[in-house]
């Protein structure tokens, strides 16, 4: 296993909270020198607060813990690709490495949707890695949105439930 690999499995588990209070499953944990300095799950729902993805969430605690809002050297893991408002707060904290799971093809700002990396007017640049354990951070998102498909079909049909 690869140190890729071992902190997106991380992400992984932290995906799974986020499932577990109903949100879209997304974990990222920000690492520097082999120690987690903040980690997140997607919490948009539960916290009232639509800048509440996971990414924000990790980069908030990594900043508190390393008091700054500038994270030189550090690596963010998400298990699926950023959103635009979380690749910009990576620029704003200097990430030096983003490193994330399965392609978001609606919303993902590194190379499905769009490629901001490559945006002359950004300030700064990151090292990217993608597509580190991408089945297993796209199945878990399928699988979420499949779920959540059938829950709606059957609050929208209620006759059509299968008896208990």
């Amino acid at each position: 296993m690869t140190d890729h690999e071992y902190w997106m499995r991380r992400a992984i588990e932290l995906a799974g909270r986020a499932e577990a209070l109903g949100e879209v499953p997304v974990g990222a944990l920000v690492v520097a020198d082999g120690n987690i300095l903040g980690e997140g799950f997607n919490q948009p729902i539960t916290l009232h607060d639509p800048s509440a993805h996971a990414e924000i969430q990790a980069l908030r605690q990594a900043a508190l813990a390393e008091e700054n809002y500038r994270l030189p050297g550090a690596t963010l893991y998400v298990t699926i690709e950023p959103c635009t408002m979380c690749f910009g707060a990576m620029i704003h904290a200097r990430i030096e490495h983003l490193v994330f799971g399965a392609n978001e093809p609606k919303a993902g700002v590194i190379h499905s949707a769009d490629a901001f990396g490559e945006k002359a007017f950004f300030n700064h640049r990151l090292q990217v890695t993608a597509n580190v354990l991408a089945d297993e951070c796209s199945q878990m998102m399928s699988d979420f949105f499949q779920r959540r498909r059938a829950e709606i079909k059957a609050q929208k049909n209620p006759s059509q439930q299968k008896p208990s």
